[in-house]
This record gives C-alpha cells, structure tokens and sequence, in this order.
C-alpha cells in the first residue's frame, strides 16, 4: 500500500561533543555518501538536504561538575532545536543526521513542544543499546550522550532540561526503549524508580520482536506524533561495526527491519534522528549503508505490498 509523507528535510549535525571518543561528527557526511536522500527521492519521497548546522569545535576536555562539555552541548542542541522547530513549522518532517546521541535533547525538545502547540500526543521510540537515563551524580564518564533521556525527563541542568520552554520536555510515560543491553549501576535504579518502558534484548529474546513492538506502538493513533531515535549501536555490531559505544548481542538485521517495517505501518513517522555512525570505526561505509537501508524501511520500503 502507498503512504504519503510529508517534505522531508535532512539536516546534518557534525559533532561528537557529547562522546570521549572522536569521530562521529564525520556521520553525517557518511549517510550522504550511503545515499540516504537518494533512496527517499526514489521511493517517491519529496525529499531535501538542508545542509549542516554548526556549532563549537570539540575541545576534548575533562568532565567538569560531572558533565564533559557542557557548554558546548548546550549550544549544539539549541542549534538542533531551532533547526527542528522551523522544519516542523514549516509542515517538513525532519530527520537529523548525528552526531552522538546527546543531539537528541534538542530535536525531542523541539518535538515535544510542537506537539503541545498542536494537540498532538507524542510517543518516542528510543532505539538503542544504552538506556541513557544517567545524571551527573551517577555518570561514570561525564558523557552527556549518555544523559539524554534523563535530560528530556527533566534530570539534568536547566540550559538543557528547559531547552523547550517546559520542564520537564517530555515524561517517561511517552517513551519506549528497544534493544536495551547495557545500564550503568546507578541508572538501573534510576530507571526503576522513573518506570522507564524498557524493552531490553532478554525481553526480546523471551517474547519476539514481533510482540514486543506491538507493545511499544499500543496507542499509537491518528492524534500520535511519532518520533523515532535511532542509534546505530542498536545493532548489532557484527552487522554494525561503525559505532564508538558497541555492546555484544543487539539486534540483528531482521528484527532491525520488523521494527522499521511495523513503524511504517502505524503511518504516524513524524521526525527521526540517526546517530552514532563513527565512520573511523566502520568497514567501506557498511553501518551507514545499512542505516539508509533501514530508513528506507521506515518509510514504507517492503518485500511485499500490504495493505
């Protein structure tokens, strides 16, 4: 079956700020060479490339107060929020080109205030080996990609926590994390006490992808803005070797390509990020073209055509 989608915009955010280790700021430029705008154009997709956003250079320093590069941080997403804002606005679903995953503070922010603007509901699928639910009291690195969803949530400093003018952006009862194998002590007990909807590899191996998704998409409607935050490190890393942050046992190809696939079919895709592609980590641009393949998969790409 055909779907329409609105204009996509693709928007690149060339940083590795929120990370210790150097190279995901090339991930953008990678997606490009995979041909991400390319295959959308060629399902029929009005697709464009709006260019990079910019923001400070890395200046590789310590934590400070438990967070590394704070400032800079601050000022990357509040690029990303301001670009994400003004494609939502303009009717465009963005997708964001990362860049480490603590960029997604800017472009869920953005989201959640759109959707209070417009009375839609909002449920994030977060797609990722890590539950990124740390503070800086728990973080044992500092690293604010491994902050983000605590930040949306509310924990975490006010140039951040109130980036969309409400605080908290959003509250763990709109999110859904999938592919979930790696939690620092700490924010286990964090996540327990928050009651973050955690579908984590033993879940999955238990019950199937299958069942696991149709539990994270239940309520799911026509009044739903769906944003996707896609980690690459989701996968895993034998099929998906390009990332700073690999973690044994993630999610394989197919399951990869069901959950993109039973995305599609809810039709309520309204803004995606796709982060953590470090191509100095990768072999011939593999976890990028992958990447492609699988966005191509969330935007209706199937074997067969089903209604």
């Amino acid at each position: 079956m055909a779907r329409s989608y609105p204009p996509v915009s693709v928007f690149g955010v060339p940083t590795d700020i929120g990370a210790s280790r150097r190279g995901a700021s090339m991930g953008p430029e990678a997606l490009r060479v995979a041909g991400l705008v390319e295959a959308l154009v060629a399902r029929g997709v009005e697709a464009r490339d709006v260019g990079d956003v910019q923001g400070p250079r890395n200046p590789m320093a310590p934590p400070r107060g438990g967070y590394r590069h704070l400032e800079e941080v601050v000022a990357w997403n509040r690029a990303v929020f301001e670009r994400s804002t003004h494609e939502l606005r303009a009717g465009h679903l963005p997708i964001l080109l990362g860049g480490d995953h603590c960029l997604a503070i800017g472009s869920i922010a953005a989201v959640a205030a759109y959707c209070r603007q417009t009375g839609k509901k909002l449920r994030v699928l977060w797609l990722d080996a890590h539950a990124d639910f740390n503070t800086s009291a728990i973080t044992p690195s500092g690293n604010l990609h491994g902050m983000p969803v605590a930040c949306l949530c509310g924990l975490g400093p006010e140039a951040l926590t109130g980036l969309g003018g409400a605080v908290p952006a959003i509250t763990p009862d709109q999110v859904r994390q999938i592919g979930i194998r790696s939690v620092d002590p700490g924010e286990k007990r964090l996540v327990k006490e928050y009651g973050l909807d955690i579908y984590d590899m033993r879940y999955i191996d238990e019950v199937g992808m299958r069942r696991a998704m149709e539990e994270a998409l239940e309520g799911v409607d026509a009044d739903t803005h769906l944003h996707v935050s896609f980690d690459v490190d989701m996968l895993d890393p034998g099929i998906a070797p390009g990332t700073g942050t690999r973690v044994p046992g993630g999610i394989n190809y197919r399951e990869a390509q069901l959950i993109m696939e039973m995305v599609a079919d809810t039709g309520r895709l309204g803004s995606l990020d796709v982060v953590e592609i470090n191509p100095t980590l990768d072999k011939r641009n593999a976890t990028a073209k992958l990447a492609v393949d699988l966005v191509e998969s969330l935007f209706g790409k199937s074997t067969l055509m089903r209604d």
